[in-house]
């Protein structure tokens, strides 16, 4: 009787029993996304547990690095695999993801870090006006040419007292991510200072119906996009180079300066012909040098050569005549943002009237020009 009691018993003590160890084995079982949990939960575990999933777990690591030989890291495990190695006497054997060396490299990079952010100053206030900082970087991007003296005499200009040693730290960082200074200056600035008084001249070489090459010599000036004089032959020689420029400058009113490339056409007659006029010759493979003349070109190109098959020299010469004409006269410039002849006062208010507007055909009808009848 008191068997089957004590059966009994045990029978409805079984599911209760089972419910206890399964909650123990998932409290004792190690939790892989928290490393504190894990390690409390492994306290409570016997030694022989836990040599046997040590050795349960390096094995997998020896598969996973078959198949994976550079796992990816975040700084969070770089510095838990750095704080876990001091704890382990033997990490260097225990160590399978990373070499040895590269642990060492991560301890001194964040001891690195340790210590330069522990040593940097705390920032402070400025001292000066914050209008003063902003008028010291303003006059700095603004004059490259200037140095501390000449900010500081321009601030004084303005009320502001400010030392040469405040000055060279805004002025520091101010022109920091600035492209280095030039002590000469740029092509650009020369250009655009000069523009007046240059002249640019080159090239433009192209074929009639036969497939025989036709030259057309241009002569631009650079301030008004405006074509001096242009010459066309199938023979471009030395010679015919030095009579074009004659013909340009019939009275010896040249420019100051010529640009042109290294072609042999402008050679000693060239050169005598231009006088006292100073030649600057474009570095090889330097178009944009030249970058009037050459955007000149190709204009000429996609507005005229390219759409008009060419008969002979005669008429490539009238077909550059019309389009010379409509270029300097009629056509519109980008460069420059205007129209070569600006309109006065007159010509707004005629603008504003209601007279008809009249096109004008240019090469044909390839392009028109656009007029108010009077």
């Amino acid at each position: 009787m008191l068997r089957q009691c004590v059966k009994l018993l045990a029978r409805s003590l079984r599911p209760f029993i089972n419910y206890l160890n399964k909650r123990y084995k998932q409290w004792t079982k190690p939790d892989s996304a928290s490393l504190a949990t894990g390690a409390l939960v492994d306290v409570t575990r016997s030694k022989r547990d836990l040599v046997a999933e040590n050795a349960f777990l390096r094995q997998q690591l020896i598969v996973l690095k078959r198949q994976m030989p550079r796992p990816p890291l975040t700084a969070r495990d770089r510095g838990l695999l750095v704080l876990l190695a001091s704890k382990v006497r033997g990490w260097k054997d225990a160590l399978v993801v990373v070499k040895p060396d590269t642990l060492k490299r991560w301890h001194r990079e964040g001891f690195r870090i340790y210590w330069r952010r522990k040593s940097k100053s705390k920032p402070r206030k400025p001292r000066i006006a914050p209008e003063a900082v902003a008028l010291i970087q303003q006059m700095a991007l603004e004059n490259r040419t200037w140095g501390a003296k000449r900010i500081r005499d321009e601030l004084r200009k303005l009320g502001y007292w400010v030392s040469k040693r405040t000055l060279r730290k805004y002025m520091k960082r101010a022109r920091r991510d600035l492209p280095p200074r030039q002590s000469s200056p740029t092509w650009a600035t020369f250009l655009k200072n000069h523009a007046s008084e240059i002249w640019a001249c080159d090239f433009v070489q192209t074929y009639d119906a036969f497939f025989r090459t036709i030259f057309v010599f241009f002569i631009v000036e650079l301030e008004s996009r405006r074509v001096v004089h242009f010459g066309v032959t199938r023979s471009p020689s030395d010679v015919w180079a030095a009579q074009q420029w004659r013909n340009a400058t019939p009275f010896e009113e040249g420019p100051r300066f010529l640009i042109r490339d290294n072609d042999g056409k402008f050679g000693g007659h060239f050169s005598a012909a231009t006088g006292a006029v100073e030649v600057l010759r474009t570095p090889v493979r330097a178009p944009k040098a030249n970058a009037v003349c050459e955007r000149f070109i190709g204009s000429v190109r996609r507005e005229c050569l390219d759409h008009i098959i060419i008969l002979n020299e005669r008429h490539l010469q009238r077909l550059v005549r019309e389009y010379v004409d409509y270029f300097n006269h009629a056509r519109p410039h980008q460069g420059i943002d205007r129209i070569p002849e600006p309109l006065d006062a007159d010509g707004v208010d005629e603008l504003k009237s209601h007279h008809p507007v009249t096109a004008i055909p240019v090469l044909g009808g390839l392009h028109h020009d656009y007029r108010r009848v009077a």
